[in-house]
């Protein structure tokens, strides 16, 4: 299947890729833009006095280099040095995310920012000891109320920091200016690549598809013969749902090895190879987990588009850096 195919039939069923295309994003009625509340939600994001001894921030675990994750580091690390169970995803055009955490338990990103500041083995801050901190910070105190007319609250603390999270939008790829033209943005085994990705063969379109490059469906791709991390099942208590996660946006994901849910697979030479063996022999394996047969000069193009998906623009936009 030649890739003009394969991006005709994506186009008839709803989806644009292309630069400049990108659906309107989702603002929550309760928790409108503003330029103030961004500002703030970007110092908050950056301030490492949101974990309870003062160690580690949002930007430990999610760090701009590495297209906001922890990249080199299989599963992130709390306060007193604690290690979680899962890899930090990307925060790259998190505002379009349709549900929140690897099994899709969170279904806003003001409910999402709740979890790591509570939870005992990452930031680990009461709400009540975290604002009460933070009313104790002048600058603070008079940002919270001049955006918002109920002051500092915990809610208002994660409205500001996911306001932020919302401007990260990573369209300036490789990948991107090619769909917007310009036939010498990828190199020839870059589009070989992306013709076999978005085609049979490859198979990797039905569920890394759309403008973000993910259906948002959960699935479990075998990663191993049993599920340690139970995933979905942990919500539905459902057998049938152990072991699946969500599919994450592969957009700059040259950047941000290890892979998995659990960070366990270390290259993207290695996923692939997951993928073309067609995974573990696991009972909940998703029926589009088969082998592929892919030789190694079709893995190469596959890499080689996958690297295409970096953005460079979005890993250094000072909008997005910590600030001075």
């Amino acid at each position: 299947m030649k890739f003009t195919t394969a991006f005709t039939i994506c186009c008839l069923a709803g989806v644009v890729f292309a630069q400049g295309f990108f659906p309107v994003m989702p603002i929550p009625a309760d928790n409108p833009q503003t330029p103030e509340k961004i500002q703030l939600g970007r110092k908050l994001f950056y301030d490492a006095r949101l974990s309870a001894d003062n160690s580690i921030s949002c930007s430990s675990c999610h760090q701009q280099k590495f297209a906001f994750t922890n990249a080199g580091n299989a599963v992130s690390t709390g306060i007193r040095g604690q290690k979680g169970s899962r890899n930090a995803p990307t925060l790259g055009n998190v505002g379009w995310r349709k549900s929140l955490f690897w099994e899709g338990g969170s279904p806003s990103l003001e409910l999402q920012a709740m979890g790591p500041i509570t939870a005992h083995d990452e930031m680990g801050i009461e709400p009540s000891v975290l604002v009460a901190r933070l009313k104790g910070i002048p600058e603070y105190s008079k940002a919270f109320s001049s955006v918002f007319t109920d002051g500092l609250t915990m809610l208002n603390i994660t409205r500001a920091i996911a306001s932020f999270e919302r401007t990260l939008v990573s369209n300036r790829s490789p990948y991107d200016q090619y769909l917007a033209g310009d036939q010498k943005a990828m190199s020839k085994a870059a589009v070989r690549g992306m013709e076999l990705f978005f085609g049979e063969n490859g198979d990797c379109f039905h569920c890394h598809n759309g403008f973000n490059l993910t259906t948002e469906a959960l699935h479990n791709t075998a990663l191993q013969k049993t599920n340690p991390d139970l995933g979905l099942a942990r919500i539905t208590n459902r057998k049938s749902d152990e072991g699946k996660f969500k599919t994450p946006t592969i957009r700059n994901v040259a950047l941000t090895a290890p892979y998995m849910h659990d960070g366990s697979i270390p290259t993207l030479e290695k996923v692939l190879d997951h993928y073309n063996k067609g995974g573990e022999d696991n009972p909940n394996a998703d029926t589009l987990m088969r082998p592929l047969g892919l030789s190694k000069t079709e893995i190469s193009d596959l890499i080689e588009f996958l690297k295409a998906l970096t953005d460079v623009e979005f890993t250094r936009d000072p909008r997005f850096a910590a600030p001075k």
